[in-house]
């Protein structure tokens, strides 16, 4: 049996159901941790499919894992699926002008695709193990809050991918490429402060205002700055100012910090110094402080045995079979962005393509190849994502597929359109046929299983370590 045709060939025969799984998603565009109704319905489609499931992995309602076993079960195959979606990025389907549909979010970042796309990849690496009588275990794994606080992490201290053998997931981009990157590590937690009220026109003198530490804390922190390594950034967001009259001095007070950088052990370090700014900040102003460590993510890696054979078949398989409308619409989006955006996408495109392909490319701004890994040449990324912990405890990969224009911005309006238009929905098909072929190709292969474990345990010394303690729970509400 020729693999790569009985794959394709499935996955073509049942396209269209993946694509009203990932347009049902999107339609609920729901936020991180509330991904009720695109949890039930990746569920029920994974039932259908002969799947057994498991829900509430970790304590998160909306995690879970299907699983299909066939004859000794060995290896263990996971794909991991995404479906959360980002607040204020409501849009209209396949439209280049900015038209909200009125929601309070929308799949600017391409989750919907993500958990469709995963879910017909491991439909069809159950369908190819049933139909050839092979030995193996197919488990995708429903993740969500990606977006959020991530689950990642939470599942993996769990042990949810403690057997398993290796990890296949990809991600919605504007190119096609076995994603050569290193992501930053990243930790995040929210700063209470705990003052006393008065009334700030009579007796200031007698209240302790929290909201003066947290600016104090601003400031603390624009300082050091200066002082940390020049890949970190330090992030922060007001999550409860302490009211909205002036002339109430202000008893609490929540900001909300992150900092990344490209290890983890680097992220821990700024954090607690991070910590010490705002003890100093409470003594200032003579308030109390506690910080709530919410979230963190290991940084990503690649494994590079498992980016050889999928590097392959990409390139078996190949880029998207874009056609004219494709293009005409690519192009559409693609004039929607700024001039400095597009200044940026035309740079861009140079260095990818060569600068006498960049007329061409903004004319036809779909990628139209495929663009080969080197392990040499992976670069930092200042993203984080919390894939970066199932890569710390199994050995993973991920891939980059086309769904939007070249130079999309991710996180906009734009991608969200795209999201639910034919670009996204052949970008996402094609990479169901890449994670599937990559998948039955490494199942065969128990030299390369066993090689890609070994890159793996040099990284991380034999084990996984979660970067948050045990103490800290998904934070299902308050992050």
């Amino acid at each position: 049996m020729d693999d790569r045709k009985w794959i394709e060939g499935w996955i073509d025969a049942h396209a269209s159901e993946f694509i009203d799984v990932s347009d049902e998603i999107w339609e609920l565009s729901e936020l991180a941790f509330h991904e009720y109704g695109s949890c039930r319905l990746l569920i029920s489609r994974l039932r259908e499919l002969g799947f057994e499931i498991t829900e509430g992995i970790a304590g998160i309602p909306t995690a879970f894992s299907a699983r299909a076993s066939f004859g000794t079960g060995k290896p263990v195959l996971g794909i991991l699926g995404e479906y959360d979606a980002l607040s204020g990025l409501s849009q209209e389907a396949s439209l280049p002008e900015k038209r909200s549909l009125g929601k309070n979010a929308g799949h600017g970042c391409g989750h919907c695709l993500l958990g469709a796309g995963s879910m017909a990849a491991a439909a069809a690496v159950a369908a190819y193990l049933k139909e050839t009588g092979k030995n193996g275990t197919v488990i995708y794994f429903g993740c969500p809050a990606e977006e959020g606080a991530g689950s990642k992490q939470f599942m993996a201290r769990a042990g949810a991918f403690d057997e398993v053998d290796f990890v296949y997931t990809w991600h919605p981009a504007s190119i096609n490429a076995v994603e050569a990157v290193h992501s930053n590590a990243i930790m995040g937690g929210n700063f209470t402060f705990r003052g006393l009220s008065s009334h700030a026109g009579a007796t200031p003198y007698l209240g302790r205002s929290a909201l003066d530490a947290c600016e104090l804390m601003s400031v603390g922190c624009n300082y050091l700055r200066e002082h940390i390594i020049p890949e970190a950034r330090i992030s922060y967001a007001y999550i409860d100012s302490g009211g909205t009259a002036p002339n109430v001095v202000q008893d609490h007070a929540v900001v909300r910090y992150e900092v990344r950088a490209p290890y983890v052990a680097q992220v821990k370090d700024i954090f607690e110094r991070v910590r010490e700014v705002a003890r100093g900040a409470s003594i200032m102003t003579g308030t109390e402080y506690d910080c709530e460590l919410a979230m963190a993510f290991t940084e990503y890696i690649p494994n590079n045995t498992l980016a050889k054979i999928m590097d392959e078949c990409l390139s078996e398989i190949g880029a998207p079979d874009w056609d004219e409308a494709d293009m005409n619409l690519a192009k559409s989006f693609e004039e929607s962005y700024g001039e400095e955006v597009q200044a940026e996408i035309r740079r861009k495109m140079a260095e990818l393509y060569g600068e006498e392909r960049v007329a061409e490319l903004m004319e036809r701004p779909l990628d139209p190849e495929v663009h080969a890994f080197d392990p040499a040449d992976i670069k930092l990324q200042a993203g984080s994502t919390d894939v970066g912990d199932v890569a710390a405890a199994v050995p993973t990969l991920n891939l980059n597929m086309a769904c939007a224009c070249i130079g999309n911005v991710a996180h906009t309006w734009q991608m969200t359109a795209q999201a639910a238009s034919s670009i996204g929905h052949k970008g996402m098909i094609n990479a169901a046929k890449v994670l599937a072929l990559s998948s039955v190709r490494t199942m065969e292969r128990l030299d390369l299983i066993t090689e890609a474990r070994a890159e793996l345990e040099k990284r991380n010394g034999g084990r996984y370590v979660c970067p948050l303690p045990d103490e800290v729970k998904p934070p299902l509400d308050t992050y």
